[in-house]
């Protein structure tokens, strides 16, 4: 009868800038509308001339009334989050937002630094909730509104080190509990009791959630 969604994220290190490693794609979200019952996590709309982002959404269906939409939106320009409640399947205007390839070089001070890997100029964003699985060197899409950059998607699976866990104990195993392990971009995951310091695992950044161990 309910549904919700929502995002996670947390931080990264500094580290010399590594060269250009990928070519350039270019994807264009055409200005229109989207109805409120198609809302995902992610979507841009624009409300009152403002770009946001749906970080959180809950289809509700009262036993008398009609059917509305109670939804979290974050926005890209003050980064400020606001509660906003829509009509069941009312058309929301979606946010001209166009998406460049990037990638992100390095952390400099409370600045993000990334490449426009097309013309090669560099921009700077304070920390948001996608650095909390974000690499140097990770290959990103830009996002611009209005010709700025205004935020970054970061890949959805990220391969990232453990850098600080519990040790194991002998007998676990892949179908026991699960403890916090510190990656190296600082993103704390909970991860099954077998996973050691050292290891790769494979996280979904829109969820925070662990996903494998990855073999090296």
């Amino acid at each position: 009868m309910q549904t919700l969604r929502s995002t996670q994220a947390f931080r990264a290190g500094a580290a010399p800038r590594p060269q250009i490693r990928s070519r350039n794609v270019r994807l264009v979200v055409v200005n229109g509308t989207v109805s409120t019952n198609d809302f995902k996590n992610g979507l841009t709309v624009e409300i009152d001339q403002q770009p946001y982002k749906v970080i959180e959404f809950l289809h509700v269906k009262p036993g008398k009334g009609a059917a509305f939409v109670r939804s979290k939106l974050k926005n890209f320009l003050t980064g400020g989050v606001v509660e906003k409640t829509f009509r069941a399947g009312e058309q929301v205007n979606t946010a001209d937002v166009q998406k460049r390839e990037g990638q992100f070089t390095y952390l400099e001070a409370e600045e993000y630094v990334f490449m426009d890997t097309e013309t090669y100029e560099e921009t700077r964003l304070k920390k948001d909730d996608w650095a909390n699985f974000l690499k140097e060197g990770t290959t990103v899409e830009l996002l611009f509104y209005n010709g700025k950059v205004i935020s970054v998607d970061v890949p959805q699976f990220m391969d990232l080190k453990v850098v600080a866990t519990s040790p194991n104990v002998k007998g676990n195993t892949v179908s026991g509990g699960s403890k916090p392990a510190t990656t190296e971009t600082g993103a704390v995951v909970s991860v099954p009791l077998f996973i050691n310091e050292g290891e790769t695992i494979k996280v979904d950044t829109r969820t925070g959630q662990y996903l494998s161990r990855v073999n090296n």
